[in-house]
């Protein structure tokens, strides 16, 4: 008799999936962000194919401002007497072609990135929450 050792693959579905990120930034800060992403695709099997910076919500009168006013004020709270400059609230979205495990990993990553500090208190460069 032989022993059979069987062998079970897990099929890994590569589609488009979307990184959505609320945002308080300027240029710079958008800039800043943006890289972060790439940094974090590049290291992982997956690519961008699309990116939108969005000030509105499709079908909606909603805009960002109104969605993630929050983020303003945690920016205003945290620089106190500062000037806000050419800071807006946007929704980054990045469509990628990868795995639903690479775009966890990839979500990861960024949101890590974006809060090196962890749960320390501490000040954002860029207020954000991930969508």
């Amino acid at each position: 008799m032989c022993d059979t050792k069987r062998t079970t693959r897990t099929k890994r579905t590569t589609r488009t999936r979307t990184l959505t990120f609320g945002l308080y930034a300027d240029d710079q800060g958008l800039a800043w962000v943006d890289g972060l992403v790439d940094e974090a695709v590049g290291s992982r099997s997956a690519r961008i194919v699309d990116e939108t910076v969005a000030r509105t919500f499709p079908g909606s009168e909603l805009t960002t401002a109104d969605a993630y006013d929050h983020l303003a004020e945690q920016w205003a709270w945290e620089n106190p007497g500062l000037n806000s400059g050419a800071r807006e609230a946007v929704e980054l979205r990045v469509h990628l072609v990868c795995s639903l495990r690479t775009w966890r990993a990839i979500r990861k990553t960024v949101i890590r990135t974006l809060c090196p500090a962890g749960t320390a208190p501490h000040t954002c460069r860029v207020p954000w929450a991930a969508a």
